[in-house]
């Protein structure tokens, strides 16, 4: 199974981090005062908010990029209107780099989220160092009480915890953890096929006093006017965006005919 390979992976990288560097990550990122651009004030603002993706590469689709000039695309982003970035951190499957993150978030003028798959309180104390306004969490790869920890850490460090969810379920138990932000996955990461109709499907499920986000599988304005119709308050584009020669009109034609 793809997931539990990509868990694995992370443990590893964790793990090979000494205890007292890891401890030392945390308690530097307790210290720091410097203010991030707030993930949440972003999706406060009316309509469909759009969140692109520096990601080179994939699990199911190998190499995206193989020119990847990551703090140009992000600049291409921010210049075409984009409202937050998202940056794939995972190094071995996704061809990611925490520097990335660190190089963009303090290039950009928009709020940055760090895309990995975290499974340690390092990695969110990571995210805060270099910069990050969010960390992505997903209920599938933690236990009720990691999610717990991992959201309540996220929020003293002044950072919002996306939490990525699959199934009703999952959002139930999302919602006990104390969730702010909800990000309903269109991938099923066990076998990485993309259904668009999930996002809708399970968005009913989602409290109204939560910020939902569309990920993965958007690829026309047709399925962002359904998304903003179905309430959504951001949607997290990835290969679309990557693939496109042209990222301002790319953004452009997602955003025709939806406000934000």
């Amino acid at each position: 199974m793809i997931l539990d390979q990509l868990v694995q992976a992370s443990q590893q990288r964790v793990q090979k981090v000494p205890v007292r560097e890891r401890v030392k990550r945390i308690q530097q990122a307790r210290k720091m005062t410097t203010p991030v651009l707030s993930f949440e004030a972003m999706l406060a603002q009316p309509g469909l908010q759009l969140i692109g993706e520096v990601k080179r590469a994939s699990p199911s689709k190998g190499l995206i990029a193989a020119e990847f000039d990551y703090l140009q695309i992000a600049q291409d982003y921010v210049a075409a209107g984009i409202d937050a970035i998202s940056v794939l951190t995972e190094p071995r499957y996704f061809k990611g780099q925490l520097s990335y993150l660190q190089a963009i978030a303090q290039t950009v003028s928009v709020p940055t989220l760090r895309k990995d798959f975290i499974v340690a309180a390092s990695q969110i104390a990571s995210a805060r160092i270099a910069g990050a306004s969010a960390v992505l969490l997903i209920v599938a790869i933690l236990t009720p009480v990691q999610l717990q920890a991992f959201i309540t850490l996220a929020h003293e460090l002044n950072l919002s915890a996306l939490v990525e969810v699959h199934t009703t379920a999952e959002i139930k138990q999302a919602v006990a953890a104390g969730v702010r932000i909800i990000g309903i996955n269109n991938r099923n990461l066990k076998d990485f096929s993309v259904n668009f109709a999930t996002s809708c499907q399970l968005r009913q499920a989602v409290p109204a006093e939560c910020y939902v986000v569309a990920e993965s599988g958007i690829q026309t304005a047709t399925q962002a006017q359904q998304l903003a119709a179905a309430g959504f308050d951001a949607m997290l584009v990835g290969e679309t965006l990557m693939r496109a020669p042209d990222k301002g009109q790319a953004v452009m034609q997602l955003r025709a005919g939806v406000r934000g």
